[in-house]
């Protein structure tokens, strides 16, 4: 009796301890951003953004906390206190994927202080990058996705050049992990053509769908299938430079 109450202390310890090993080893991603990162309400439906899909993609060792907020520049995002929380909860090897630089060239009517000069730009930037590493967290830098705008020519346009310039000069003198998703968008535009790219974003002509009998000019913000694909390039960007967090990836699904 003696042996089998000490052979059932012993396995009770045993699994709790891998447990609390298997806990240990969950880390969490923080999406830091602006509209065409954060989460939509079904009432929404169907504008996303890639936040939303790009959950799916990594295994049960990864909980992802999407604290992305329309309209914010990485100026407001801090003056409204919504990165402190975010540092002040940090842990060693958490990651935090910071993407800004849609309304950090221009304010607004809602957001009348939310511009930034490149060079400002740049400074908060830096201000993300050290106080995540301070924390022994892994920062990478997103650039800002391309809208659907397109030349004369059909080709793709630039839409956030003194930004992304930016963000090229703090990855480069603050060795951090850099996604260019606005020139990996723009190719993905160009690939897909203008008719076709334009079902990836939330811009309907009049009668085209129910819910915008007048239509619905957005060349910004994402559909269910834009945000899926801006998602996936994100992904495999991860995986191109060989990031410690591509390890945590689903594997690829493969039919019997």
């Amino acid at each position: 009796m003696k042996n089998n109450v000490l052979k059932y202390i012993f396995l009770l310890l045993f699994f709790s301890h891998l447990a609390y090993a298997q806990e240990e080893q969950k880390i969490k991603i923080y999406l830091v951003g602006d509209s065409t990162m954060c989460l939509y309400d079904e009432s929404q439906f169907p504008q996303e953004g890639w936040g939303m899909p790009f959950v799916h993609f990594f295994d049960d060792t990864v909980i992802i906390e999407n604290h992305a907020k329309g309209g914010r520049s990485s100026r407001s995002f801090i003056q409204e206190n919504r990165w402190q929380p975010i540092v002040d909860s940090l842990k060693t090897d958490d990651y935090v994927l910071i993407q800004f630089g849609h309304n950090d060239a221009q304010n607004s009517k809602n957001h009348p202080d939310r511009k930034t000069t490149p060079e400002e730009y740049k400074r908060y930037i830096e201000k993300y990058i050290n106080e995540t590493r301070a924390n022994g967290a892994n920062p990478i830098i997103i650039s800002p996705v391309t809208r659907w705008k397109f030349d004369s020519e059909g080709k793709a346009e630039e839409s956030h050049a003194p930004y992304l310039q930016a963000l090229l000069e703090v990855a480069e003198e603050l060795n951090v992990p850099f996604i260019d998703l606005d020139t990996k968008s723009r190719e993905l535009l160009d690939k897909m053509g203008k008719e076709c790219s334009r079902y990836l974003y939330m811009y309907f002509e009049p009668g085209e769908y129910f819910k915008f009998p007048d239509g619905y000019p957005d060349n910004t913000h994402f559909t269910e299938f834009g945000a899926r694909k801006m998602a996936e390039i994100v992904l495999n960007e991860i995986i191109a430079q060989d990031l410690e967090l591509a390890k945590r990836v689903i594997k690829p699904y493969k039919r019997n």
